[in-house]
């Protein structure tokens, strides 16, 4: 990777082969707990010439892989500014700034402020669950909540609808989410890379400047 020799066994991805070897691949949609989906493609790389997802792709002998390159760090900057101006995301009084996946990212790609036009869509928030809500002004569709709530949580309260630029993140009820068997408990209701499901009356327990990216990078932990 990147030139870099690294061991790997035949049952591990590329990006569990490079997490061990201290190389960090960026990622959205992928969680160590959960089964790879390739929603977000943050995580592209090029083996053997070829872009490909690192988060599902096995291993093989004699890969020859780039990471982090110039081209391949400024297309998946393009694709957080795009899942910016996509959405709503006012990081400033965000429950979860500096916990937020996606703000960091776009902190260690530079991205100081985006070069597409802000669509400004009319996206809804369900507060209506006494412990947890959705705020959709958040979601970049990365299907976390989705397979954690039907792999761990064994509940599959939550799903998509629609399609392109429509597409959202929906709960297996005629109505909002408090119709659901949805927890506060439920791994799916931690889960969210974003701010976009937030289990209530914690969100500002843990104070700015002390929260996971306020000091270091997305991805020190891997790299160190």
């Amino acid at each position: 990777i990147d030139g870099k020799e690294i061991k790997a066994r035949p049952d591990q991805t590329v990006m569990q082969a490079a997490d061990e070897a201290g190389i960090y691949i960026p990622r959205l949609c992928y969680h160590k707990d959960l089964i790879p989906a390739g929603h977000c493609r943050v995580c592209t790389v090029k083996i053997n010439g070829k872009p490909t997802n690192a988060c599902s792709n096995p291993v093989a002998e004699g890969m020859v892989i780039e990471n982090d390159t110039p081209e391949l760090n400024e297309e998946r900057r393009r694709i957080i500014e795009m899942l910016f101006v996509e959405g709503n995301h006012f990081c400033p009084f965000c429950e979860a700034s500096g916990d937020c996946e996606l703000q960091a990212l776009g902190y260690r790609f530079g991205m100081l402020t985006p070069t597409y036009p802000y669509l400004w869509p009319d996206k809804e928030v369900d507060a209506s669950h006494p412990d947890v809500y959705i705020d959709r002004n958040r979601c970049v569709l990365c299907g976390r909540c989705v397979r954690a709530s039907r792999d761990l949580d064994g509940k599959s309260v939550f799903g998509f609808e629609y399609r392109g630029a429509k597409k959202r993140i929906t709960v297996n009820a005629r109505g909002p989410l408090s119709e659901t068997q949805m927890s506060a408990a439920d791994k799916a209701a931690s889960i969210c890379p974003t701010g976009s499901l937030v289990v209530k009356r914690v969100g500002y327990a843990k104070p700015f400047g002390t929260r996971l990216y306020d000091k270091e990078p997305i991805g020190s932990d891997i790299e160190k």
